[in-house]
């Protein structure tokens, strides 16, 4: 197995991308400690955790929310409690507050940011202590396609989503030398819970244009690219930006 006993966070996980990830790293031998933030997502987090165990790894939901740092702290302090180490971080949780700019209110751009920006910062300052210790461990973080190209209405979540990949790259300036890499994952049009309206009507069909593969990506696609840069088949791979998205980049 690629992650044989390895011990993973994967925030944001209880459905969706997030769920993906976690099953898949799970299937590779990894222990998975998943975060989940509303009460409404409980039930989802408590499936999955079973689900995990199934697969024959330790596993644990922990309710956090990625966007407040002292919850990150005390977090990873659980974590290290209870499996050990951490040898891989997937900065996961996002959401998206689509609004022209013009409508945009302070406080629907600040929580967009919190959500996918800051928690990257939060998350990684947490993990990179245990991981330096090591010598060893793999950062990973979800940007998006919107991030590179930008898309209109999307002005919050394609900053945030911009922002990680310039953080990223940092990050693998930063610890390079003490064997940690840190790389992003740049999804296109995937199809969740989120994305469920891109599907719908003549929208539909204009978004498929633009997309060489002529479909919508699947959950599990952007977590085989995960598994790739979470295990050592990407060891000399470092600040980097895999687009997972069909092509729509090019």
């Amino acid at each position: 197995m690629l992650l044989n006993n390895k011990v993973s966070i994967v925030t944001g996980a209880a459905r969706g991308i997030g769920a993906a990830i976690a099953l898949k790293l799970a299937e590779q031998g990894s222990h998975i400690a998943f975060t989940y933030v509303s009460d409404s997502s409980a039930e989802k987090a408590a499936t999955l955790e079973a689900q995990l165990i199934a697969l024959g790894v330790k596993a644990k939901a922990y309710k956090s929310n990625a966007g407040d740092f002292a919850q990150c702290e005390s977090f990873v302090a659980e974590v290290l409690k209870d499996f050990g180490n951490i040898d891989v971080c997937v900065n996961n949780a996002g959401i998206s507050k689509d609004n022209l700019l013009l409508r945009m209110t302070p406080e629907q751009w600040d929580e967009v940011m919190d959500i996918n920006l800051k928690s990257v910062f939060n998350m990684t300052k947490q993990v990179i202590r245990p991981m330096m210790k090591a010598k060893s461990g793999s950062i990973i973080n979800m940007s998006s396609i919107i991030g590179i190209r930008g898309n209109a209405g999307q002005s919050s979540y394609a900053a945030s989503k911009a922002g990680i990949i310039g953080f990223t790259k940092s990050v693998a300036h930063e610890l390079g030398s003490r064997n940690i890499r840190c790389n992003a994952i740049a999804p296109g049009f995937i199809e969740t819970d989120m994305t469920h309206y891109l599907k719908e009507g003549a929208a539909s069909e204009e978004f498929l244009k633009k997309i060489p593969l002529g479909r919508f990506g699947k959950a599990e696609e952007v977590a085989n690219a995960t598994l790739f840069l979470a295990s050592e088949l990407s060891s000399y791979v470092t600040g980097q930006v895999i687009s997972t998205c069909g092509g729509l980049n090019i």
